[in-house]
C-alpha cells in the first residue's frame, strides 16, 4: 500500500515533497547518527507522536530515503538507518539550516528560531 502522493514533476518541487513535514528533516537528522529503533527515535524526537513517527518513517522508506532492517544481534527487532540516497540529504539540509538562519536574520526573527537540541536529545540519553 502507497502512502505518499505521486510527486511533482518539477525537481525542486519533488525535492520539497519528498522533505514536506514536520519531522522529516529532524529523522533524517537524527538518523544520520546511525541506525536506530522506533523507540529510541520517539525518545530523541520530543513531542513526536508513535503514529506521526511511524507514518514518517514509511513515507521516507517510500521515498528511498531510509530503509529497516533487523537489528544485529536481535533479529525481533527492527531498526531504521539512512539509504545512500537519505545520506546525500545532508548538503541540502545543511544549506536550508543556513538558509532558515539568513531568512531569519534578514525578517528581523532570529528571536524565533530553536536550536536543534529544542526537539532532538542526545543519543547517549
Amino acid at each position: 500500500m502507497k502512502i505518499i502522493k505521486r510527486l511533482p514533476g518539477f525537481p525542486v518541487e519533488r525535492a520539497l515533497g519528498v522533505l514536506a513535514g514536520r519531522w522529516k528533516a529532524v529523522l533524517i537528522d537524527v538518523l544520520a547518527d546511525g541506525p536506530q529503533r522506533t523507540c529510541d527515535l520517539e525518545k530523541r524526537i520530543f513531542g513526536i507522536t508513535q503514529k506521526v513517527l511511524i507514518e514518517q518513517l514509511r513515507a521516507l522508506e517510500e521515498h528511498g530515503m531510509v530503509s529497516r532492517r533487523p537489528k544485529v544481534g536481535d533479529s525481533q527487532a527492527i531498526e531504521y538507518l539512512l539509504t545512500p540516497l537519505g545520506k546525500s540529504l545532508r548538503p541540502v539540509l545543511d544549506s536550508l539550516i543556513d538558509w532558515g538562519a539568513h531568512h531569519a536574520r534578514e525578517l528581523d526573527e532570529v528571536d524565533g528560531l530553536l536550536p536543534c537540541n529544542a526537539v532532538v536529545r542526545d543519543r547517549s540519553t
